[in-house]
């Protein structure tokens, strides 16, 4: 039977990336409850909801190699979820003018063979300039980055917020961080490139 690949997510975002490294997947929806949990930190959420997710879209499935992945964006602490208001983005990006924002990108491979979860936790740091409001107010009206945690799409006309990002992976910040998951892919066996 031979091995299939499977990404537990519906995002585009995700979907667009993995192509970067191969171009036979399935995309399936994990359903998987994403409620914060009290005192959770932001890293533990992201690590704990990749795992879930990974877990929740490999179903009964013993052929596969399942993808999940989750990110937690962190402003002093405090978790940025995705605004799903334009009212909310700005405030998530007014609260990030001329600051450091935290963005925890977890990644679970499980591979259904036998059980195994392959893990990696990838700490992005994006460092914004100052905004005024005008700035981003035409921002979002122009992004509608409305599904994405931060308020903000790194891919497209968001990198415009920043002065910079510190990390060791750049596709990371976009979901899915390739690099680590290149590595998890060959370990299990599959050949990139």
């Amino acid at each position: 039977m031979p091995l299939r690949l499977v990404l537990g997510s519906t995002s585009r975002y995700r979907a667009t990336l993995l192509r970067r490294l191969v171009s036979d997947f399935e995309q399936r929806a994990p359903g998987t409850d994403e409620t914060a949990r009290q005192d959770e930190p932001a890293p533990a959420r992201a690590l704990r909801l990749a795992i879930s997710k990974a877990v929740a879209a490999a179903g009964n499935r013993r052929d596969a190699l399942v993808i999940g992945s989750d990110q937690v964006a962190e402003l002093d602490g405090q978790v940025l979820d995705k605004p799903l208001t334009p009212e909310r983005a700005q405030q998530q990006l007014t609260a990030c003018s001329g600051r450091i924002v935290q963005f925890h990108t977890a990644l679970c491979l499980l591979d259904t063979r036998h059980g195994q979860q392959h893990t990696h936790l990838d700490r992005t740091r994006v460092h914004f300039r100052s905004l005024d409001s005008r700035e981003i107010q035409r921002y979002i009206e122009r992004e509608q980055p409305l599904d994405c945690a931060g308020s903000f799409k790194c891919e497209g006309l968001g990198i415009s917020l920043f002065e910079r990002i510190d990390s060791s992976d750049p596709t990371a910040l976009v979901g899915l961080p390739l690099i680590a998951l290149a590595s998890l892919l060959r370990s299990c066996g599959i050949a990139i490139p």
